[in-house]
């Protein structure tokens, strides 16, 4: 009784890991249609291929074609099997490797039905030259593959096609196929060549090998060559061939009875060639109607080779998902190599909420789109027990158990099951690659279970490796911005100094020049300070290097800071301000914009603190000795109410102050900074009777203080 879908066994070869065309066959078709194709050219194609090389050298090394008993190279091997050989030895031993390893044909002896297709070639390529067709090795290619949808229905139903495999190539086989599978092996094949997407009729020639020689008379010269290569190859052994046999291709009788009577010969060579061990088969084999005796494989050797592949693909697994570059890229990277390595194609990716009660879907494909907002409740089901068990779990439709979470899911995929593979990176549940497939699957990747959940882990542990590389980049990010934000408010804290000082110094320009007053020095401030300005900015954004230390008069440099203030109206009327300083010279090395910086910012910070009023001084109280080198020790010294227990506690510190505006509590850590720079140090006592900043700077001759 046939139970098949007529759809399912098309599915059934979508996901029966059917081989694609090789490059090199390609590149020698298209070589051998160029106009022009000698033993150069097909030196050049070989020697990129270890494989036919090797194919190559051990036939033209062979005592059929040595003579002389010394090794010949790839040249002289090309040279001695002649260019006709070598294009038909290259298409058999590519074709021969790539079907050889279709799922499901380790236990089969595939030597009848490679027999078969090679007098299908070889019979082909002689019609070809008889019908002066000029693509002779593409007759020969179709000759090869006519058959080989026998081999996918093979690989898409081995319990179904097994036996059927055994049969005779003809037309009640595709009745028996379009019964049980509701596809003849014909359709299977050209279906599957149509996916090389080649520029040619092979596939149409093995879609119409079995059709009637009536309908094939009028048809393209290689749907012809095939259709009579196959009546040829599949004629039996002792049987005269029929009268006008040749006529679908134009050949008469005798030439015809030639071209068959040759074939045995040479498809023992080619088989011979490409090391087939044809000996024990009939004749021509084409009327084999019993099956023969398979192969017996090692079910160990089997398992052994299977875990070679799997351990093999795992690890190229890590590297495919290292490459992705953000986590979207990774999911989708995993539903790609779960659709590559196990047929897969519908998927979806759910990941673990934050707080572990869900899992939220992640990576959904474009098919997907109504679960992106889709959440999956962990309280129990089975996807619940996946998760936690981190096993594989099948949801089949119809159960009494399941969930109406899950009866969504299976709607939403619209099929018949659901695989649900946990994503666990160590003892750490990441979510779950929730997959639809159809039923008869299940027992397939059960097989795979083993493969499937390295499959899982390997992705579980990429996509934890990516998210510690996305928060150990977002740490670095978080980190500049601070560091960004606080250049920021230096910069508008310095810069802040010297504009308030341009702003009150206009104020008194403007009433000297009302009073026709000289306004020469005031005029030099403003552009001193726009200056300052400029250097401010340029050394913070790091586009000019430091300016050079120079020799600075310490006096004099307080006495035009404290003037300024006094001028500048920065002062309120309720604060005075003084300068205390020796009568000797006292000169320090470094540059006088860094200086400047230093005492500005102090006494601003003190006018700031005498908010009833006071007075401020700024104090040079000569040389002292420190660790062994000279420094000179300044002051700034206000009476005003000094600072609590904690602003002493973190003085220098960058943090925000209680004082308004939103760049307080900078300048002191700026102060302390750039009087390090000056090889100098500060400190600060303060009680309710004033507080006072000592700095000590180098003296011009003085050694450098160890920090």
């Amino acid at each position: 009784m046939n139970s098949a879908h007529p759809d399912d066994i098309r599915n059934r070869l979508l996901v029966a890991r059917l081989p694609t065309m090789p490059q090199i066959l390609i590149k020698l078709i298209d070589l051998c249609q160029a106009d022009e194709v000698g033993i150069t050219e097909l030196a050049k194609l070989i020697a990129n291929d270890a494989g036919m090389t090797s194919r190559v050298l051990r036939v033209a090394n062979s005592a059929a074609y040595q003579r002389s008993g010394r090794k010949l190279g790839l040249p002289q091997a090309l040279t001695t099997l002649g260019a006709d050989l070598v294009k038909s030895l290259l298409i058999s031993e590519s074709v021969f490797q790539t079907f050889s390893g279709f799922p499901h044909t380790g236990g089969t002896d595939l030597r009848p039905f490679w027999k078969h297709s090679l007098a299908a070639a070889v019979i082909a390529r002689d019609l070809a030259k008889a019908m002066q067709y000029p693509q002779i090795e593409e007759a020969y290619l179709a000759g090869l593959l006519h058959d080989v949808g026998r081999l996918a229905l093979l690989a898409a139903a081995p319990d179904t096609y097994s036996f059927n495999f055994y049969t005779s190539d003809d037309g009640d086989l595709c009745a028996i196929e379009q019964k049980s599978l509701h596809i003849s092996h014909a359709e299977a094949g050209a279906w599957l060549i149509e996916r090389w997407e080649m520029d040619s009729f092979l596939a149409d020639a093995v879609l119409y090998h079995h059709e009637n020689p009536a309908r094939v008379m009028m048809a393209h010269p290689l749907i012809r060559i095939i259709h009579l290569a196959h009546l040829l190859s599949d004629h039996p052994v002792g049987t005269p061939l029929p009268e006008d046999m040749g006529a679908v291709c134009g050949i008469d009788d005798a030439k015809l009875q030639d071209i068959y009577q040759a074939c045995e010969g040479q498809v023992m060579l080619a088989a011979e060639h490409l090391g087939i061990n044809l000996s024990g088969l009939p004749e021509m084999l084409a009327s084999v109607s019993v099956p023969v005796a398979p192969v017996t494989v090692n079910p160990m050797q089997q398992r052994l080779t299977e875990e070679i592949r799997n351990r093999a693909l795992t690890a190229e697994l890590s590297q495919v998902f290292a490459r992705q570059k953000d986590g979207t890229q990774l999911l989708d990277s995993v539903r790609q190599n779960a659709r590559i390595l196990f047929d897969l194609e519908d998927t979806a990716v759910f990941l673990v909420s934050n707080n572990g009660r869900s899992l939220i879907s992640a990576s959904v494909g474009e098919q997907r789109q109504r679960l992106a907002d889709f959440s999956i409740s962990l309280a129990g089901g089975g996807i619940a027990d996946s998760v936690t068990s981190r096993h594989l779990a099948f949801l089949e439709r119809g159960r009494s158990s399941l969930t109406l979470t899950e009866e969504q899911l299976l709607r939403s995929f619209n099929s018949p099951c659901l695989l649900c593979l946990p994503l666990v990176s160590g003892n750490r549940s990441l979510g779950l690659l929730i997959a639809g497939l159809e039923a008869w699957r299940v027992s397939d990747l059960q097989r795979q279970e083993k493969f499937l959940l390295v499959f899982g882990n390997q992705a579980a542990s990429a996509m934890e490796a990516a998210a510690k590389e996305r928060g150990e980049m977002d740490r670095r990010i978080a980190t500049l911005q601070e560091e960004h934000i606080k250049n920021s408010r230096k910069i508008v804290h310095e810069a802040s100094n010297p504009l308030s000082i341009i702003k009150n110094y206009l104020g008194v320009l403007d009433d000297k020049l009302a009073r026709q007053e000289p306004v020469g020095a005031e005029l030099s401030i403003l552009n001193e300070e726009i200056d300052r300005v400029g250097s401010i900015i340029k050394e913070f954004a790091r586009v000019a290097p430091p300016a050079p230390d120079t020799l600075i008069d310490i006096n004099k440099l307080i006495n035009d800071i404290v003037r300024l203030f006094r001028e500048s109206r920065f002062l309120p009327p309720t604060v005075q301000i003084a300068a205390v300083l020796p009568d000797e010279p006292s000169t320090i090395s470094g540059t006088s914009g860094v200086v400047k910086q230093i005492f500005v910012n102090l006494i601003k910070n003190a006018v700031e603190a005498l908010s009833k009023g006071g007075r401020i001084e700024v104090i040079n109280n000569g040389i002292t000795q420190r660790g062994g080198a000279e420094y000179f020790s300044l002051q700034v010294r206000d009476n005003g109410p000094g600072l609590p227990d904690e602003v002493l506690a973190k003085l220098f510190s960058p943090v925000r102050s209680s004082k308004a505006g939103d760049n307080r509590g900078l300048g002191l850590s700026i102060v302390h900074g750039l009087v390090q720079k000056l090889q100098g140090s500060i400190t600060c006592k303060s009680s309710a009777l004033g507080t006072v900043f000592e700095i000590l700077l180098p003296a011009r001759h003085a050694k450098s203080l160890v920090q």
